[in-house]
């Protein structure tokens, strides 16, 4: 994926609608909120076995791609609009990971990951 191609299209998506006035990071950080809503609905009546069965072609599978599309989507809007390097801050949130979370104290142990920030 090349995210400075996808987020030129979507900018050019927006201005030609002239929808870049209500792509603020307000706005954008509010849309994200809903269509992760949303794509919890997918989910919320699933059973943990159900959830990871999901397979292309069904319906609750087609569904979940279209949440995470349009997360993707205001995303790569939100990081553009704050000139966010989406890579750049990946990279270093897994590095930052990597210390806060050492294999040897958290291997197989969610719980030691919660409340570190």
């Amino acid at each position: 994926m090349d995210v400075e191609t996808l987020q030129k299209r979507l900018a050019d998506f927006a201005r030609e609608r002239d929808w870049e006035q209500f792509h603020s990071p307000k706005n954008l950080s509010m849309a994200l909120a809903a269509e992760a809503g949303e794509l919890m609905e997918v989910f919320q009546w699933l059973t943990e076995a159900q959830s990871a069965e999901l397979a292309p072609g069904e319906k609750g599978w087609e569904l979940a791609r279209d949440e995470i599309a349009d997360l993707q989507i205001f995303l790569l809007r939100l990081a553009d609009r704050l000139g966010v390097d989406l890579e750049a801050a990946v990279e270093a949130k897994i590095a930052r990971n990597a210390e806060r979370y050492p294999v040897e104290q958290v291997r197989g142990d969610a719980t030691k990951c919660s409340h570190r920030d």
